[in-house]
């Protein structure tokens, strides 16, 4: 007996260093801080109505998760499954919808839509799951020339719109929450800038919030789920577009089953970092040193260069924020020429 004992002990001894001999890609979290698997989120992401992935946008670990739940979910739910993504903008749903229904070919869509620096490595393996499955795929953001629009000349710049346009974005008046964090760092980040920043900056933030949570619940099925990708800046501690979603939603009888991922980064994956803790349902905790694919730029919401002597924004990060300083978006609130 004593030999079995010991021979116990001396195996959870050997397993205990193995496992801290391993390089894990990631580990995940719950809300609290405790330890959960794959399973979980799956478990979790099933019986929701609308799952937000908030990933940092240069991280293969994100892109493979959200592959992953896409594909188990598609067939946990029966082919019952909505897809939307933040890297989409209102005004390319019509070449989304030809290229899911296999009217225009793969080649014809990457050259005509608006496409992120990293949509080969990163995104197109979901679009062309969805297109081989003939799933719903809803570009969900406001076309970047609205959101800067309210970037140089604050909300009030969108009454002067047309209703065709109107129609890409959120309901108007938009309700705009200065209080909610999210925007108040964004806020802290660019006080004192000149052209107003400070004022415009959050609420560009916000219109593009609004804009994905109107085209979410407006394409929500009962018995479905509706995966939605999105730099995790938007649905971080249930703000953002989450906030958004449940304003929108309170006009109907019944409410929403909301389940919020998200991804940090983090040098020791033992335990989740006290400033990590509650700020989604789940916790994807990915190593700092992780490699990345291409970097996307940020969508212009200021001017050019040339009109705007401010200097761009960047964070080490996309969509991460370290220590006290708010990266405003999956890249799209900061200054650049590139297509995001």
């Amino acid at each position: 007996m004593k030999i079995k004992i010991y021979l116990g002990i001396l195996t959870i001894i050997f397993l205990l260093v193995a496992a801290k001999s391993d390089k894990p890609a990631y580990r995940i979290f719950n809300n609290k801080g405790h330890s959960a698997g794959y399973g979980d989120i799956l478990k979790a992401a099933k019986n929701a109505d609308v799952v937000f992935f908030g990933e940092s946008h240069d991280n293969p670990i994100c892109h493979w998760l959200e592959l992953q739940l896409v594909k188990d979910l598609y067939e946990q739910k029966n082919g019952k499954l909505i897809i939307g993504a933040e890297m989409f903008e209102r005004d390319n749903q019509l070449l989304l919808n030809e290229y899911i229904s296999s009217m225009i070919r793969k080649k014809d869509f990457e050259e005509e839509a608006k496409l992120w620096p990293n949509y080969k490595t990163d995104y197109a393996p979901i679009v062309d799951f969805a297109a081989k499955k003939r799933i719903k795929f809803i570009a969900t953001n406001i076309p970047r020339r609205f959101a800067a629009i309210v970037n140089l000349k604050g909300l009030e710049g969108l009454d002067s719109i047309n209703a065709l346009e109107r129609s890409m974005i959120a309901p108007l008046p938009l309700k705009y929450n200065p209080d909610l964090d999210c925007y108040k760092k964004i806020g802290e980040m660019v006080a004192g800038s000149p052209m107003h920043m400070g004022d415009n900056l959050p609420k560009a933030q916000a219109i593009k919030d609004a804009t994905m949570a109107a085209s979410i619940l407006k394409n929500v099925n009962e018995g479905w789920v509706f995966f939605h990708i999105n730099g995790s800046y938007h649905s971080d501690n249930y703000e953002g577009a989450v906030w958004y979603l449940k304003e929108y939603n309170k006009r109907n009888a019944t409410g929403l089953k909301i389940l919020t991922i998200t991804s940090v980064d983090q040098d020791d994956l033992d335990e989740l970092e006290k400033a990590n803790l509650g700020k989604a349902d789940f916790i994807v905790c990915i190593p700092d040193d992780m490699t990345q694919t291409q970097a996307p730029s940020a969508a212009p919401l200021m001017p050019p260069p040339s009109m705007n002597p401010v200097s761009p924004v960047k964070s080490a990060k996309a969509d991460t924020i370290k220590k006290t300083t708010p990266d405003t978006d999956s890249g799209a609130d900061e200054e650049d020429d590139d297509d995001d």
